[in-house]
């Protein structure tokens, strides 16, 4: 199953996310590519979304999740107890986005930013569609 997460490659936050998600996916259900890449532009396009997406995008099986929906469902999908977390997809995606929104707003603010995106280390590189 095809299953292609995009994120904002500047934020500290964002790209931490991506780097938690690498080391519990050990067979490789994800791949990756930043929502400021090339690649990342074509997907949104696409998916028929905005050049200026600011959330988390999963793209599973011709699929799209964003946001709150995106961040369970790849929780779903890692080793060990983060996958219980997809429990809270039986609360209404607008009350789960609330706080979502919190987060999202405040990233930058919160975590940092970059002046350029993530640089994946040489034994992630083949898991970055953007590279």
């Amino acid at each position: 199953m095809k299953r292609i997460i995009l994120f904002d490659g500047i934020c500290n936050f964002c790209s931490s996310s991506v780097q938690f998600i690498i080391k519990r996916d050990p067979k490789f259900k994800f791949q990756f590519a930043s929502l400021q890449s090339e690649i990342g532009q074509q997907l949104l396009k696409q998916q028929q979304f905005s050049e200026n997406m600011d959330s988390i995008v999963l793209i599973e099986n011709d699929q799209v999740y964003t946001k709150s929906t995106a961040a369970l469902r790849i929780a779903k999908e890692l080793k060990g107890a983060y996958q219980f977390l997809s429990i809270f997809l039986v609360i209404p995606k607008p009350v789960r986005d609330i706080f979502y929104n919190i987060l999202a707003k405040n990233r930058y603010r919160w975590f940092g930013k970059k002046d350029q995106c993530m640089i994946p280390k040489t034994e992630d590189k083949q898991r970055f569609l953007d590279t």
